[in-house]
């Protein structure tokens, strides 16, 4: 079990309101009135979720989207956000990031309504949290739970692009583009998550690599997953072929929604099947009508 797991098993002592759904969930659900409230925060760390050489616009527009990304997987309307700002000391970079921020708050409609600043000790790194708040727009908020044996498996698209510009960045390289924006301006999937949020069984975004995440909602489910497809982009196939296509299922940070639907299911946007629940427990993983060995990591996990 990873340091993170661990730590939020004893967490659950604490969370125990229906509201935080077990911790098991990309977002918390909280009942006020004839309300659902989707709550949901993110943390981005320097040197650990962005490169210290990343433009602060894109490490604004960053952290706003991840946040986004959990309510589009609840199919939730954003309806505005909390953030936490570490100082930098660098009032050109903190202007710079607000002007990212913004950008993305406009784009998807999340007005900012407060937070909090602070300042860290020199040569501490950037920290950033944003809380962002979601009204739900269906009877029953999509969850990780509630695959059924037989539900098809689906991603709203790619992954990998983003892995791919990270390593791209991390070699000194700025091309293809479409990589290096895919790492530093990924797309929530909002408006796919609206409109899809009725007709799954379960759905989640993809933050930390299509294996895992889709092995988590298998087994909040109580479910076997198998993997068939790994979908890849244009510019992930020009530059690297399928021969990468382990590592743009394990990179994370892709921010695509995968949910579960029926197999007679007519969805309403866009979304490519990947797999298939099954009753059991476990991730399989099965490519060219061929069994393959599962990696030694299957995603990103946080640990110490």
């Amino acid at each position: 079990m990873s340091g993170e797991a661990a730590f939020i098993d004893l967490l659950r002592a604490l969370a125990t309101d229906p509201a935080a759904r077990g911790l098991q969930d990309d977002a918390a659900v909280l009942a006020i009135g004839g309300t659902r409230l989707v709550l949901t925060s993110d943390t981005l760390v320097e040197g650990v979720h962005f490169l210290s050489s990343d433009p602060a616009d894109s490490v604004g527009w960053k952290l706003a989207a991840v946040n986004l990304s959990d309510l589009a997987s609840k199919g939730a309307r954003p309806v505005g956000c909390l953030m936490n700002y570490a100082l930098s000391g660098d009032a050109r970079w903190d202007a710079a990031f607000l002007e990212g921020l913004g950008a993305a708050l406009e784009r998807f409609g999340m007005p900012l309504i407060g937070g909090d600043t602070v300042a860290m000790p020199d040569g501490a790194p950037r920290s950033f949290t944003l809380t962002a708040i979601g009204e739900a727009t269906t009877t029953v908020v999509p969850s990780r739970v509630g695959a059924k044996a037989g539900d098809i498996l689906y991603v709203t698209g790619p992954v990998g692009d983003s892995g791919a510009g990270l390593k791209l960045l991390q070699a000194r390289e700025e091309q293809p583009a479409f990589l290096i924006e895919a790492y530093r301006r990924p797309q929530p999937r909002v408006a796919e998550g609206q409109a899809l949020a009725a007709h799954v069984t379960a759905m989640m975004d993809i933050s930390d690599g299509l294996l895992i995440d889709a092995s988590r909602l298998a087994a909040a489910s109580g479910l076997a997953v198998t993997i068939e497809a790994i979908p890849l982009s244009h510019a992930f196939l020009a530059l690297h072929g399928r021969t990468a296509q382990i590592d743009a299922a394990t990179s994370g940070d892709d921010y695509e929604l995968l949910f579960a639907a029926p197999e007679d299911a007519v969805l309403p946007a866009p979304a490519i099947a990947v797999g298939r629940l099954s009753q059991g427990q476990g991730l399989c993983l099965i490519l060219d009508g061929r069994t393959v060995p599962l990696p030694d990591r299957i995603g990103y996990q946080h640990h110490r």
